[in-house]
């Protein structure tokens, strides 16, 4: 009989303690992770709040044109996901804007089929390719960037569409350079040709 009432005993004493431990660490007592993708820093700060859940904020990632400057991109646990309260959510931003890119002094005079895969590397977009005429054929006379030159050494915002002076190598070696100018180019690029036809009479 003695040993039956000890079973008992330890057996409601171990129920008793996992019913406490259950108290204790709010057991089966779950927030469930909203979808904050989209939203603004202060939208999801006042949500957060409400729902007792706390949160950090790590290094952006890459500038994504799919969701609003500034907003959260991804977040860490995952939408759906159980947490207890005040459970610290990591989130991701999307940064204002792409990044910046320099252009290097190395792109001009350069051949075409050299210059145009740098510049996608780069994340830039090439746009159209304006031949002119010059003795020598697929060399990069100039950049442009919505009609304006670029020189080595400006920054140009990434996914902007780059714009390639070539020659056609329609001249002989002798030959006095005269270039077609299109009208939308700038006074700068009449320059920059002007140079290119001086140089060559030289």
């Amino acid at each position: 009989m003695q040993l039956i009432l000890a079973l008992i005993a330890m057996v409601l004493l171990v129920f008793l303690g996992l019913q406490w431990l259950k108290v204790s660490t709010n057991h089966q007592d779950y927030i469930e992770v909203p979808n904050l993708k989209k939203f603004d820093l202060d939208i999801v700060d006042k949500k957060l709040k409400e729902m007792d859940l706390r949160y950090e904020v790590l290094d952006s990632a890459s500038y994504n044109p799919d969701f609003p400057p500034y907003s959260v991109i991804d977040h860490i646990p995952k939408v759906g996901t159980k947490v207890k309260k005040q459970r610290k959510i990591y989130l991701t931003l999307n940064p204002g804007d792409y990044a910046k890119v320099q252009i290097p002094d190395l792109f001009i005079n350069r051949t075409l089929r050299q210059v145009e895969p740098s510049l996608k590397s780069m994340g830039l977009k090439v746009g159209e390719i304006i031949e002119t005429p010059y003795f020598a054929k697929g060399i990069v006379l100039h950049l442009l960037h919505e009609e304006d030159t670029i020189s080595p050494g400006d920054y140009i915002t990434k996914n902007s569409v780059i714009d390639i002076l070539v020659s056609d190598g329609s001249l002989d070696f002798n030959e006095k350079v005269v270039p077609e100018i299109k009208e939308n180019l700038n006074e700068d690029l009449n320059k920059t040709l002007q140079n290119l036809e001086d140089t060559e009479t030289n």
